[in-house]
């Protein structure tokens, strides 16, 4: 790819500034060495985190829960992030303000920098927050749902890989199963545990429903401990749903009344079938559509429930001259271009 062309994919996708290091810079300026350690091996940890907009400005969804788990995530691999949840909660403010975005996918990321004195697993972990105008495309083509097939490519075992960090090398078993999926002509990879248990999707948490009670698999059974999932879980049981956390096998899945797939970037999307499977009459989903309609409204503020679960980035201050946000530490965050 030629710089020009590498300008032109910056451009449309709107991207004013990054936050790297501590401070706030242009897209373009946020470089990676070729011998960050993070990019050769996989060292590194991340999160996806939404953005809404609200009737009281733009607000991150369960930042601070997102935050804790980077830091869990790091945690279990027995790394000290560079900075705090703090500090972390402000710079995603101060990146959305640099951006002057309202809806956006927020990804903060940990990795391990170049190494020290030839050591191939010791540097300095490095952070930069990444925000962009749209979530990423995980959801389905057909409006009523997406397809799904169960996966060759068995889940990491929990003692081979920690499964309730959200590690970056880990992923490539994500990859393996999505790729998979993709080729078979379905749209998302299911996948099982070493001993036929369901884990989860390739980038998300699942459930199966089946006569009015909700099923979805426990941390036990390796999967990530997923935000959406949590509050899929708060908000089944508030509207008065039976829900469970239990082992599932396939059979479950293909004999559920609905099943559906949850997650930051996709929020809840319905599965219609599974292994060429219909789910349930494969055209209805009211349970999934109804959780969907409750988790839009809070994220969105559209009711006063779970306002602990918003927190709003505020206003931006103006800068006469560029029209940008001006951040209002300039030791943390060096002036918007």
């Amino acid at each position: 790819m030629t710089a020009s062309s590498h300008a032109a994919i910056l451009n449309r996708m709107d991207i004013k500034a990054v936050w790297m290091d501590g401070e706030l810079v242009g897209h373009a300026e946020a470089t990676v060495p070729l011998g960050s350690l993070g990019l050769h091996y996989g060292l590194g940890f991340f999160e996806g985190i939404r953005c809404y907009d609200t009737a009281a400005g733009p607000a991150i969804f369960r930042l601070g829960d997102h935050l804790r788990r980077l830091f869990n995530s790091a945690a279990i691999y027995g790394v000290t992030l560079p900075y705090t949840v703090t500090e972390l909660a402000q710079a995603c403010k101060d990146v959305i303000r640099a951006n002057e975005l309202a809806n956006c996918y927020v990804r903060p990321i940990a990795f391990m920098g170049e190494s020290r004195n030839g050591d191939p697993i010791g540097g300095d972990f490095r952070m930069g927050i990444l925000v962009t105008p749209q979530p990423p495309l995980v959801g389905a083509k057909d409006s009523r749902g997406a397809t799904a097939k169960i996966s060759s490519f068995r889940r990491i075992a929990s003692d081979a890989i920690p499964p309730a960090a959200k590690a970056t090398g880990q992923y490539l078993n994500s990859f393996l199963a999505q790729v998979e999926a993709r080729r078979c002509g379905a749209e998302h990879a299911i996948c099982l545990t070493d001993d036929g248990r369901v884990a989860d999707g390739w980038a998300h948490n699942i459930f199966a429903v089946r006569d009015g009670v909700l099923t979805t698999p426990p941390l036990s059974a390796g999967i990530l401990p997923g935000i959406t999932r949590d509050s899929v879980l708060t908000l089944a049981r508030e509207a008065g749903y039976q829900v469970m956390e239990a082992d599932m096998v396939r059979t479950d899945l293909y004999l559920a009344d609905e099943c559906m797939l949850t997650g930051t970037g996709a929020g809840i999307v319905p599965i219609i079938s599974i292994d060429g499977r219909p789910i349930g009459d494969g055209v209805s989903c009211p349970v999934s559509t109804r959780l969907a309609g409750l988790l839009s409204s809070v994220a969105h503020g559209r009711t006063p429930d779970h306002a602990q679960w918003r927190e709003l980035v505020g206003l931006p201050q103006r800068s006469p001259s560029s029209g940008l946000c001006r951040p209002a530490d300039d030791k943390r965050a060096m002036a918007c271009r």
